[in-house]
């Protein structure tokens, strides 16, 4: 007993210099990926402190050459000479109001989908879920005019309906498969025991899958929020009021049309100060969940 102990402790003796070696490869690892992490980020954020930096600038500041990074003096005013110009406030609702009833309606939508796709055997079922899948290759422009053809007849332009009664008919087809792979992970034997006690499909789904979902359902709707939010092309189609205007299509108006007619002087400065406002909120919403963001991208089993 005395000897094994004796050579056990030889050999760990022996393999401490190793040890040590792997443990430092790992923290020079590390050290190099933060380093490229960092540095990669601090490259790709030069644009939006540019645009914020700009915000604050005088219009002639903002012709200089060589350029200057910092305002000579800062100008705050120029954020709320948006709202004296246009009805930036107006648009910014409307923008709000579409992405959040557009994210419930694809989240919950596409979790049932889901559901049907990961929980339930049917004939066809493979097929159809190729067939969702498929979709994600057909490009905007392939069915926009088919859209706008139909919303037209059926009385749906210039409204918001476009923006958001779709959204409920599935949620697209990657919600749809991030939906469904996270259901996959969850153990069948949840559904059977409740399915005893006398539960329901429904039932099932929304007391016992939505909560244990949560990650999912999170990532779902970032990902949702921020598409609607940035959407530019379908309210650009479908709007002609420029009361109904969201934020993106608001601000190619702003930056086209409005103040041409009374003034001819720069509004750059103006239009960066429109940008970062119409960006601080998606910022603000994806740090605020980017923990069920990172959970639900890994547990679905989508990473890369």
């Amino acid at each position: 007993m005395a000897g094994e102990i004796l050579t056990e402790r030889t050999t760990r003796g022996l393999n401490l210099p190793s040890v040590r070696s792997a443990r430092l490869q790992r923290l020079l690892g590390r050290g190099v990926l933060y380093v490229v992490a960092i540095g990669s980020s601090t490259l790709f954020m030069i644009p939006f402190v540019w645009t914020i930096l700009s915000s604050l600038k005088t219009p002639s500041e903002l012709f200089l050459y060589p350029p200057t990074w910092l305002p000579a003096r800062p100008q705050p005013q120029n954020y709320a000479e948006v709202f004296n110009r246009v009805t930036f406030g107006l648009w910014l609702w409307n923008s709000f109001f579409v992405s959040l009833v557009s994210t419930i309606g694809s989240v919950v939508s596409a979790a049932l989908v889901g559901y049907s796709f990961a929980r339930f055997r049917y004939p066809g079922r493979n097929l159809l879920f190729i067939i969702t899948l498929s979709t994600m290759m057909l490009p905007i422009e392939v069915t926009l005019i088919p859209l706008y053809l139909l919303f037209a007849k059926i009385g749906w332009l210039d409204s918001f309906k476009p923006l958001i009664v779709p959204s409920f008919f599935g949620g697209g087809a990657f919600l749809i498969f991030l939906m469904r792979q996270f259901f996959m992970t969850i153990p069948m034997d949840l559904d059977e025991a409740a399915r005893i006690d006398g539960a329901g499909y429904l039932r099932i789904f929304a007391q016992i899958l939505m909560p244990l979902s949560i990650p999912a359902l999170a990532t779902a709707a970032i990902l949702t929020f921020m598409g609607e939010w940035n959407s530019f092309i379908y309210p650009f189609i479908f709007l002609n009021n420029k009361a109904l205007y969201t934020v993106a299509v608001g601000i190619r108006y702003f930056q086209q049309v409005a103040g041409v007619a009374d003034s001819m002087e720069h509004k750059e400065h103006l239009l960066m100060a429109a940008s970062v406002m119409m960006t601080a909120p998606i910022i603000l919403v994806f740090f605020v969940a980017q923990r069920y963001f990172v959970r639900g991208i890994v547990m679905s089993g989508i990473k890369g």
